[in-house]
């Protein structure tokens, strides 16, 4: 069901070398933005009429306007499970908690005296949430990129999912009712590439907006590559991702428990388990049969996913040699279920968010960890980090230098000018002090003072 991979005995390429002896799943973006660009255009000249004839096309219903009434969301949340609404209502509060700990606050640095550099931290005006509605529906997704956005203090939140054929074209009722929750009453039924196109140019119904997060399909991706530099994003997200770092202290049935929850999101899903030790790489895989068995999705995600060419057994020499691996993957979640475990964690350099312990699956972190689950995927660890507050801050330094504190660093300014061969800069300096450089050990005079 699972392949596997040796890399015992022989010393470990560094780098890349290393990351292309590695299981992952192909996600060619590139390809997909020819197919989404002339979507993403029509959308730019036709606007609504555009989305509705998508939503037809894709998804099967007929719309007579893409925005959902505000009405439809607190119905949505009047008739959600109880049970569910405790669940979200409890993922809310945890997400909060860490969230709010992430917050910025303005920092003032006096570099000599007389001038000052400040760092302000100023939220995103406009941001657009997409939460998918493909094979699955995901109202955590709604709470992980909400939540952020709203701590951070971003004033204008809309939000889209695909619309839905079995609800009257509106997006899932869960999908509304976490909205409802959240206080988000801006929320359209779109979906894919259409959604990040109405985001950024902006419909009849929707205003544009300054940046777009949330995860999604290749189709969701490409577009977002495509408005990088219009809009800002989060990621170019691509199948989901879990590694696990175990030795032979870790129980088989943890293990395959936590393969198989990530290889139910999508066939091509990547669940790679690196060990060292052989008697539980057989346990796992001994142990997954019974569990693919009695699980839920097995013939168009879970089987496919273990058994393609991006999920695998990698066996390695030692817990070190794991540690060499899993940074070179740079997985988007990665549990660590090995002896010291906390230690060795501390010792990782490269994952979206990382589990200590066999007390902490992913699937804690997917919903109520309090952790952000949008997180690198493809290797992106390596560079990038998941969805936090600071992601719709932007950080402006605000500069104040007295005419003393210019004076005193003039000279150092006309020379860098000077060599850039740039002699506008350095002018732009010499004309407060009447045209001329001040002399940094005399005395001086602003002119007209």
């Amino acid at each position: 069901m699972i392949s596997r991979i040796d890399l015992r005995g022989d010393t470990l390429p560094e780098g890349g070398a290393l990351r292309d002896l590695l299981p992952r799943a192909e996600f060619d973006v590139e390809a997909a933005l020819e197919k989404v660009r002339p979507i993403c255009e029509d959308v730019r000249h036709r606007g609504t009429a555009a989305l509705i004839e998508y939503a037809e096309r894709f998804d099967g219903v007929t719309l007579e306007r893409v925005r959902v009434p505000e009405q439809a969301l607190g119905a949505a949340l009047d008739a959600l499970d109880p049970a569910v609404r405790a669940a979200l209502e409890e993922s809310i509060r945890r997400a909060r908690v860490v969230h709010e700990a992430q917050r910025r606050g303005t920092t003032t640095t006096q570099v000599v005296p007389g001038g000052t550099v400040t760092e302000r931290w100023v939220p995103v005006e406009r941001v657009g949430l997409y939460a998918p509605g493909g094979r699955s529906v995901y109202p955590s997704s709604v709470v992980m990129n909400a939540v952020p956005a709203q701590v951070a203090g971003v004033e204008s939140i809309a939000l889209a999912s695909p619309a839905q054929r079995e609800f009257g074209g509106l997006p899932h009722p869960t999908i509304l009712a976490a909205c409802a929750l959240l206080g988000i009453d801006e929320v359209y039924a779109a979906g894919g590439a259409t959604a990040v196109a109405m985001f950024a140019y902006g419909t009849e119904e929707c205003a544009p907006v300054n940046m777009v997060t949330g995860p999604g399909n290749v189709w969701v991706a490409a577009a977002k590559r495509y408005f990088t530099g219009r809009i800002g994003i989060d990621a170019e997200a691509g199948p989901t991702e879990i590694a696990i770092l175990a030795d032979g202290t870790a129980d088989p049935v943890h293990v395959a428990a936590d393969l198989i929850s990530q290889a139910e999101h999508d066939p091509l899903a990547a669940a790679v388990l690196v060990t060292d030790s052989v008697e539980l790489a057989d346990a796992v895989e001994k142990e997954l049969e019974p569990q693919v068995a009695a699980t839920k999705h097995i013939d168009d995600r879970v089987v496919p996913a273990l058994s393609g060419r991006q999920s695998a057994v990698v066996l390695v020499g030692s817990v070190e040699d794991g540690l060499r691996v899993v940074n070179a993957y740079g997985a988007e979640h990665l549990e660590i279920q090995t002896a010291d475990a906390a230690g060795v964690a501390g010792r990782v350099r490269n994952a979206g968010a990382v589990f200590v312990g066999p007390y902490s699956p992913v699937s804690l972190g997917d919903y109520c960890a309090g952790s952000n689950h949008v997180l690198p995927t493809g290797g992106c660890a390596c560079h990038s980090s998941g969805l936090s507050v600071q992601s719709f801050l932007r950080g402006i330094h605000v500069v104040d230098y007295s005419a003393d504190a210019l004076a005193e660093v003039a000279h150092h300014v006309v020379t860098l000018a000077e060599a850039e061969d740039l002699p506008a800069h350095g002018a732009a300096v010499k004309a407060r002090f009447g045209g001329a450089e001040p002399d940094q050990h005399s005395s001086w005079q602003v002119p007209g003072k």
